[in-house]
C-alpha cells in the first residue's frame, strides 16, 4: 500500500505524519486489496480537515473528516473509510443483495379465491 500525505496551509510535522500513517495502516484490517492511499490535511482558520482518497481495484473511495483538531479530523475520516470498505467488501462478495429462494408452491383454487364449476 502506497501512502501519500499532503499538507495544505501548514507545515507537516513528524508526529502528525506518523499518526496519519498509523491510522491509514489500520484500514488494511478491513480490506487487503488497497493499492494507493492519498491523505490531504488542510488547516483552515476555524477548523481542520482531513480527506482520504483510496484506490481499490480500480474503484476510488473518498471520505472526509472535519474538526477543530487535526487528530480528530483524521480519525473521523478513517472511521468513515472503514464503513465504506466494509460495504465495498460485502458488495464484492455478493452479500449485498441476497435473493430468497422461491420454493415450488402449488396453487389451488382455494388459495386464489376462485371457484370451479
Amino acid at each position: 500500500m502506497r501512502t501519500t500525505i499532503t499538507a495544505r496551509h501548514f507545515k507537516l510535522t513528524d508526529e502528525i505524519k506518523s499518526f496519519t500513517e498509523k491510522e491509514a495502516q489500520r484500514l488494511t484490517k478491513y480490506f487487503d486489496g488497497i493499492m494507493d492511499v492519498e491523505v490531504i490535511l488542510e488547516w483552515q482558520k476555524f477548523y481542520r480537515r482531513a480527506e482520504i482518497k483510496m484506490n481499490v481495484y480500480g474503484t476510488l473511495l473518498t471520505s472526509k473528516g472535519r474538526s477543530d483538531e487535526i487528530h480528530k479530523a483524521i480519525v473521523g475520516a478513517v472511521e468513515k473509510m472503514e464503513r465504506q470498505l466494509v460495504k465495498y467488501k460485502d458488495k464484492l462478495r455478493g452479500f449485498d443483495h441476497e435473493k430468497p429462494e422461491i420454493s415450488s408452491v402449488e396453487i389451488t383454487p382455494e388459495a386464489t379465491g376462485t371457484r370451479e364449476g
